[in-house]
């Protein structure tokens, strides 16, 4: 039998702050109809809560009856849009032999009427459809989701990648409530308790390497928010930021071309590494010169993507270059001589020394940086000479 929290039993929570956790399992379980769920999902993370679901499924039958997924459909890439990629869910769905539904839209679309009856719970997870509030309001229990961070910082659709980029070192994973009107602005049911759980080796962690930890755990706050009725109302918020904390709140937006684009006069080296770790490869505009069997020169800005770099210690005699940031040299003797050893180097704002060793010019392959720079037209005549050393400058800085 499934009772109902009493008020007693909540201002004991209240005053103790056991709300916030919700590793404590002695509350006691809403009631509620058997689970006819909509699931709507897309990668790795909405698949581990599926499985998880799927799982609860078959060892408890009677809290949920049934599971449809829906997700996009597939998209045409390649030369000549001729194969067709599949969103991971579909095929994950497919394994469990779960009736799938494969929409772009809601427009025009209305969830399948089951043997038991309608739809009575939606679930979101990594699905990037906003679900309208028609079918929210037909669900008896509205609509869930799992986000990975702690709501409402890093609300938006990239929340691994702005918490390795903010240099956080703990995180966890949030169930809130489907919003009427705003992605991630529902009312938080449970959370991974203050102040999170720890990110291994946060300076060179990866975006695939904390999507492997927060899958489970989402997968699991998803399964035991339902297990408790934590959708069945009254709701209570259980988010535990104070206001203060609110006021430093970072929003995930979603990663743009834009963001790989190196701000050499603004960024240091570790902001420059960090994007590269987690949303790179980064890129550059540089001058280069026209044909050389053209009649006279002339010059047009090509995008550089810089594939592989690393910071290096500063060289005899190239410090001049570390007054204006961005601005890349090659080292050694004429860059026309094909020797062994040659670098592409750029000073950072911080004054790091950062060595490109691979870099792909636009209508170019991916090459050594040196023999990239010099197939694009990328470096310049004049050679800077300081106490011995030579360094061959590029056009002009990098932009």
């Amino acid at each position: 039998m499934f009772l109902s929290r009493g008020p007693g039993a909540l201002c004991f929570f209240r005053r103790t702050g056991a709300s916030r956790y919700f590793a404590h399992r002695f509350f006691a379980t809403r009631s509620y109809d058997p689970l006819r769920i909509l699931f709507c999902g897309s990668d790795e993370f909405s698949i581990a809560s599926l499985k998880a679901l799927h799982k609860e499924q078959q060892d408890q039958p009677d809290r949920i009856s049934s599971i449809d997924v829906v997700c996009r459909p597939g998209k045409r890439v390649g030369r000549g849009l001729k194969k067709i990629r599949e969103v991971p869910i579909k095929a994950a769905a497919t394994d469990l032999s779960l009736p799938i539904h494969e929409i772009d839209t809601f427009k025009g679309w209305t969830p399948p009427i089951l043997p038991g009856g309608p739809i009575n719970l939606i679930v979101a997870v990594s699905f990037g459809l906003f679900v309208p509030p028609r079918i929210l309001n037909d669900a008896k229990y509205g609509g869930l989701n799992v986000h990975p961070s702690l709501l409402p910082d890093f609300r938006g659709p990239a929340p691994l990648h702005y918490t390795l980029l903010a240099g956080r070192t703990r995180t966890g994973v949030t169930l809130q409530t489907l919003h009427l009107k705003h992605f991630d602005h529902g009312i938080i049911l449970q959370q991974t308790p203050s102040p999170g759980f720890e990110i291994p080796n946060p300076e060179s962690c990866t975006v695939p390497e904390l999507l492997d930890i927060v899958s489970p755990k989402g997968a699991e706050i998803l399964v035991d928010g339902i297990r408790k009725g934590l959708f069945v109302p009254p709701l209570e918020d259980a988010g535990w930021r104070s206001p203060e904390e609110n006021e430093s709140l970072v929003h995930a937006a979603k990663i743009k071309p834009e963001d790989r684009h190196i701000d050499w006069p603004n960024w240091t080296w570790l902001d420059i590494s960090r994007r590269h770790r987690v949303i790179g490869p980064l890129w550059s505009k540089v001058l280069v010169a026209s044909d050389a069997s053209a009649k006279a020169h002339s010059f047009q800005y090509r995008r550089m993507i810089i594939t592989e770099m690393e910071e290096v210690q500063p060289m005899k005699g190239s410090g001049a270059y570390a007054v204006v940031p961005g601005l890349p040299f090659v080292d050694g003797a004429h860059p026309v001589e094909p020797r062994q050893g040659k670098g592409v180097y750029v000073y950072t704002k911080d004054g790091k020394l950062v060595r490109i060793h691979t870099m792909k010019v636009e209508g170019e392959q991916n090459a050594d940086a040196h023999r990239a720079a010099l197939k694009a037209r990328m470096i310049g005549v004049r050679t800077f000479s300081s106490d011995g050393f030579d360094y061959t400058p590029f056009y002009n800085p990098l932009l």
